[in-house]
């Protein structure tokens, strides 16, 4: 079994492959306090809910935006699973050519969605990953990895405007049926629903224009369900596609 690990600034998420089988998914949030000991706590008593002995386990892969846990996390993977873990960075193999000025400054996650988008879907192709920032990603036709556009998240967004707005306070996400809201809340709702789904639109379409030949966009991470519905650019959702990205890198490293 290959566990695969992507640890993001808001939120973990574990996968379990078993050949080619996304058989488990767990998703943590990412406390960066925690210690290794913390998070062999959490991670252990995940695999133990779901009967997958540490045995069980013959490779872990790990992409990572919080450099400080990437450490707890390989210090878990030598001591718990007796393995060393794959790390997606600087001198693997992705099977893609990455055409950023600097290799090295695009986030390991946003080249798992680039490889797991363009194996699932082919390409051209825009990745668009709801997280704590929104990044799109282009992906050419024969699969380079062409660069992208990173926006602010929308829980990060709105948790910025409630702390610099004294009368605001925070709201649950929530897509309204009428942009014109009756109240401050459903203001604030229609206004984090409606304007991100148009700040996605209007990126994806200025990158539709530059790549050509009609890509597909296929949309990601935490708030990619929630937003579908809203968006007039987005063909399609993949919540596991930076898991499945991980799994193919692997095999690619294997």
């Amino acid at each position: 079994m290959l566990l695969a690990i992507d640890i993001g600034n808001t939120n973990t998420v574990i996968g379990v492959f078993d050949g080619e089988n996304l058989k488990y998914k767990f998703r943590l949030s990412t406390n960066h306090f925690d210690t290794s000991d913390e998070i062999s706590f959490k991670l252990s008593g995940l695999l133990e809910q779901k009967n997958v002995p540490a045995n069980k386990l013959s490779s872990i892969i790990i992409c990572s935006v919080v450099p400080h846990l990437t450490g707890h996390y390989i210090e878990l993977s030598r001591s718990g699973f007796k393995l060393t873990p794959l790390i997606v960075g600087p001198g693997i193999k992705t099977g893609i050519s990455i055409l950023y000025d600097n290799p090295r400054e695009v986030g390991a996650d946003r080249v798992a969605n680039a490889v797991g988008g363009f194996k699932l879907f082919g390409g051209p192709l825009i990745v668009v990953d709801l997280g704590t920032a929104i990044t799109f990603d282009a992906v050419s036709a024969k699969g380079d990895y062409m660069g992208g556009a990173i926006a602010p998240g929308i829980e990060t967004s709105m948790s910025s405007l409630v702390k610099k707005a004294a009368q605001l306070t925070e709201v649950s996400l929530f897509r309204p049926d009428k942009v014109i809201g009756k109240n401050t809340i459903e203001s604030m709702q229609s206004g984090s629903a409606y304007g991100f789904a148009g700040l996605v639109d209007a990126i994806v379409n200025r990158m539709k224009s530059e790549i050509g030949g009609n890509p597909k966009t296929i949309a990601t991470g935490g708030h990619c369900v929630w937003i579908q519905g809203l968006c007039e650019t987005v063909d399609d959702v993949s919540p596991d596609l930076t898991l499945w990205g991980l799994y193919y890198i692997y095999l690619q490293n294997k």
